[in-house]
C-alpha cells in the first residue's frame, strides 16, 4: 500500500477556480489590442497606452484587495467579490464590442473603459487571496506544500493555454464584429470560476484539523500579536503612528508623481506619445518608489532584516526591465504576429491570438525540466544563487529579441517573416521566465520578515505593475507608417531597431545584475 499522502481536495477546488479565472484573464488579453486597433480603429501607440495602463493597474490593486481581506473580509468573500466584478467587466467588454461596428465608437469606448475598471478592481480582490489559501490547506511543516504550489501553477498555465485558443477561435476571425464572442467567452469562464468556488468552498476549504480557512478575521485574531516577531518590534513602533515616515513617503510620492506626470517627454524624447500628462503611469511609478521607502525605514527592522529587504528591492528593480520586455506579448508582439508574420501552417492561417498560448505550453513542458536541472546542480553544490538565476533570465530574454531582430533585419517591405522566428522568441522568453519568476517569488518569501511578508509580496507585485505600464510605453515605439521615433536618443525606424531596443535594455540589466550577484548573495546572509 502506498504511504504517500494525497493532497486535500481543497487544492483541486482552488486549481479549478484559478484555471477558469486565468481563462477569463488571458482570453480577454489575447484579443484586447487586436480589438482596439481593428474594431475601435485606434492607432497602435494609443492602443499600447491603454494596454499598459490596464496591465499596470491590474498589479496595483492587489495591495488594496489584500489589505481589505486581511483586515475585514477574509479570503473567501474577497475572491467571490473579485470574481463577480471581473465577470461584470467582461460582460461590459462584450457590450462594448457589440456596438463597435456602428458609428457610435464613443459609446463602445466608454463601455470598454468602465469594463476595464471593473476588471482592475475585481482582480485586486481575487489575485492576492486565492494563492494564499493554497498554503493554508497544509500544516506549516507539511512537505507536500511545494508540490501543491506546482499543481496550482499548472492550473494557471492550463487556463492561459486554453483561453487564447478558444477566445481567438470565436473572436479573432478577421471580422471585427466577432470580438464580442471572445469577451463573452471570457465572462462565462469567470462565472464558471465563481460557481465552482461558491459550490464547494464550505466543503473542501479546511485546514488539516478541519477548521475552515479564508473566513473574515475575528477581533481577537486582529488584536493578537505575532508570537514569532513580538520581541523584535521596537518600543518606538508601539508608541503610535509613524507620522514622520508617512509624511516623508507621501512627499516622495508627490515629487515622483509630478516628475512623471508633468512632462514625460523629458525622459523619452521630443514628440513622444506620452508628452502630455500620464496620470495612471505617474501614480504607478510614484507608488513603486514611495512604498519601498516607507517599508525600509521602519524602525522595528534589525540590520539583517533591513539588508535582506534591500536585496528584495534591488532585484525588484531589475525585474521591472524583464517584465517590461516580456509583456510585449500582449501589444507589440501581437501587432508583429498579426501583420508581419507568415501564419500559414499547412494551408491553414493561424489566428494571431493563438500565439498567446505559446508561453503557457512552453511553461508546462519546461517547468519540470528546470526543476530537475536546479535539483541536479544543487546536489553537486554548483546551483547558481537566486540573483544569478535572475540575471540568466534577463540574458535569455535579451537573446530572444536578438534572434527575432536578426530574423527581420533583411526582410523587404511588404514581406512577412517565418513563424519560426517568433516561436523561437517565445521559447527563449519562457526559459527566461522560469529562471526569474518562480525564483523571485521564492526569494521574497525567504527574505521577508514574517510581519512584513504580505506587504513585501505586494511590493513585488507593485514592481510588476510598473513593468506592465512601462511595457505599454515601450510598445508605443513600435514602427508604424515609416515614422522615426526617439526613445532617450535611440532612433526607432524599423522592426530591427525596435527589437534591438529590448536587446540593449535586457542585456544591460543582465550584465549589471550578474556583476552584483555576488554582493547580493552576501547581503542575503546565507539564504539562497
Amino acid at each position: 500500500m502506498s504511504t504517500i499522502k494525497r493532497h486535500p481536495k481543497g487544492l483541486y477546488l482552488l486549481f479549478a477556480t484559478e484555471m477558469w479565472e486565468r481563462f477569463s484573464y488571458y482570453g480577454m488579453r489575447s484579443i484586447f489590442t487586436l480589438y482596439l486597433i481593428q474594431a475601435l480603429l485606434l492607432d497602435k501607440a494609443y492602443a499600447a497606452q491603454i494596454y499598459g495602463s490596464y496591465q499596470g493597474l491590474v498589479y496595483l490593486t492587489p495591495l488594496l484587495g489584500g489589505y481589505i481581506a486581511d483586515r475585514y473580509w477574509g479570503n473567501r468573500r474577497s475572491i467571490l467579490t473579485g470574481g463577480l466584478l471581473m465577470a461584470l467587466g467582461q460582460f461590459l467588454m462584450f457590450f462594448s464590442a457589440s456596438y463597435s461596428h456602428t458609428e457610435n465608437k464613443g459609446f463602445s469606448m466608454m463601455m470598454m473603459m468602465i469594463g476595464l475598471g471593473f476588471l482592475i478592481l475585481g482582480n485586486g480582490f481575487f489575485k492576492p487571496n486565492i494563492s494564499s489559501m493554497v498554503g493554508d490547506l497544509y500544516s506549516p511543516t507539511d512537505s507536500r506544500k511545494d508540490s501543491a504550489f506546482t499543481i496550482f501553477y499548472m492550473g494557471i498555465n492550463l487556463g492561459a493555454f486554453i483561453a487564447p485558443l478558444w477566445c481567438g477561435f470565436v473572436g479573432d476571425t478577421g471580422h471585427p464584429e466577432d470580438f464580442k464572442w471572445g469577451f463573452l467567452s471570457a465572462g462565462i469562464g469567470m462565472i464558471f470560476s465563481v460557481i465552482i468556488f461558491l459550490a464547494f468552498k464550505n466543503k473542501y476549504l479546511n485546514r488539516p484539523d478541519g477548521t475552515a480557512i479564508g473566513l473574515a478575521p475575528t477581533a481577537e485574531e486582529l488584536a493578537a500579536p505575532d508570537e514569532n516577531t513580538i520581541d523584535k518590534i521596537s518600543k518606538t513602533t508601539q508608541k503610535g503612528t509613524p507620522w514622520g515616515r508617512i509624511a516623508m513617503s507621501i512627499g516622495l510620492f508627490i515629487v515622483v508623481f509630478l516628475l512623471f506626470s508633468v512632462n514625460f517627454a523629458f525622459f523619452v524624447g521630443e514628440g513622444a506619445v506620452f508628452a502630455n500628462a500620464d496620470w495612471i503611469g505617474a501614480v504607478i511609478f510614484a507608488g513603486t518608489v514611495a512604498v519601498p521607502v516607507f517599508v525600509v525605514t521602519d524602525p522595528s527592522l534589525s540590520k539583517i532584516e533591513r539588508t535582506r529587504i534591500i536585496v528584495i528591492f534591488i532585484i525588484a528593480f531589475f525585474v521591472i526591465f524583464f517584465w517590461a520586455a516580456f509583456e510585449q506579448a500582449g501589444a507589440s508582439l501581437t501587432y508583429f504576429a498579426s501583420e508581419q508574420t507568415n501564419r500559414v501552417v499547412m494551408g491553414w492561417e493561424m489566428p494571431t491570438s493563438y500565439f498567446q498560448s505559446f508561453n503557457a505550453i512552453f511553461v508546462v513542458t519546461l517547468a519540470p525540466v528546470f526543476a530537475m536541472i536546479w535539483s541536479m546542480l544543487g546536489k553537486k553544490k554548483i546551483e547558481p544563487s537566486s540573483p544569478t538565476k535572475q540575471a540568466l533570465g534577463l540574458f535569455l530574454l535579451a537573446l530572444g529579441y536578438l534572434v527575432i531582430a536578426f530574423g527581420v533585419k533583411d526582410i523587404a517591405p511588404g514581406e512577412k517573416s517565418s513563424i519560426l522566428w517568433i516561436t523561437a522568441l517565445y521559447l527563449l522568453h519562457t526559459m527566461g521566465e522560469l529562471c526569474l519568476s518562480p525564483i523571485g517569488l521564492s526569494m521574497v518569501s525567504k527574505l521577508s520578515p514574517v510581519r512584513f511578508s504580505s506587504l513585501l509580496m505586494g511590493v513585488w507585485f507593485l514592481s510588476t505593475a510598473a513593468a506592465n505600464k512601462f511595457a505599454g510605453i515601450l510598445s508605443s515605439y513600435y514602427p508604424e507608417g515609416g515614422a522615426v521615433k526617439s526613445f532617450m536618443g535611440y532612433q526607432v525606424a524599423t522592426l530591427y531597431d525596435f527589437f534591438m531596443l529590448f536587446v540593449f535594455m535586457a542585456g544591460a540589466a543582465a550584465v549589471i545584475l550578474f556583476l552584483l550577484s555576488k554582493k547580493l548573495q552576501n547581503m542575503m546572509g546565507g539564504i539562497e
